[in-house]
């Protein structure tokens, strides 16, 4: 079964044609869709399928917290530790999503934590992962965790404040 893990920075509520592209293709070539149920990229990847009637979509909540769930589809619940709260918590849903998927699609804004995590945890499981950086306005394919280093590659057309790697000292 092939499954993508969708996932993107909370500041991103909007899908681009590139990104759109490859949405499309997901649906054509018959993968399942894991997403989560954060407002922003989250929200905008439900809002796309709920719109192309897609069923093979799950949604990832940690249990007893479904903040969306566009399109009424299946719903996997994560169980969380009690006294786990913020990035923590809602980083065990992300790690299960990661665990799920064989490959993922993120939408980052070249700042989000969350985001940068997911890409990372998918390539730690020896998955591939497309990265939309949207400071780039281009997607960026990875395979291994030595990849991450082309997230910056076009960093001189920027400026550091605008796009920075604040974690890449993470190895």
């Amino acid at each position: 079964m092939n499954a993508v893990f969708l996932g993107g920075s909370r500041s991103i509520s909007q899908l681009n044609s590139l990104v759109v592209t490859q949405l499309d293709e997901y649906i054509l070539n018959d993968f399942w869709i894991f997403v989560g149920d954060a407002s922003g990229a989250d929200r905008a990847f439900q809002q796309f399928f709920a719109r192309r009637n897609c069923k093979k979509v799950v949604v990832y909540c940690i249990a007893g917290n479904l903040r969306n769930n566009v399109g009424n589809w299946d719903v996997r619940k994560v169980d969380a530790p009690k006294g786990v709260r913020g990035f923590d918590l809602y980083s065990l849903k992300d790690i299960r999503m990661a665990n799920d998927a064989t490959t993922g699609l993120m939408l980052w804004d070249g700042k989000s934590r969350g985001t940068f995590e997911n890409v990372r945890n998918l390539l730690a499981h020896g998955k591939s992962v497309m990265v939309y950086v949207n400071p780039l306005q281009r997607i960026v394919n990875l395979s291994s965790a030595t990849d991450i280093a082309l997230l910056s590659a076009d960093r001189t057309t920027k400026s550091k404040s605008q796009f920075d790697l604040p974690f890449m000292n993470y190895s």
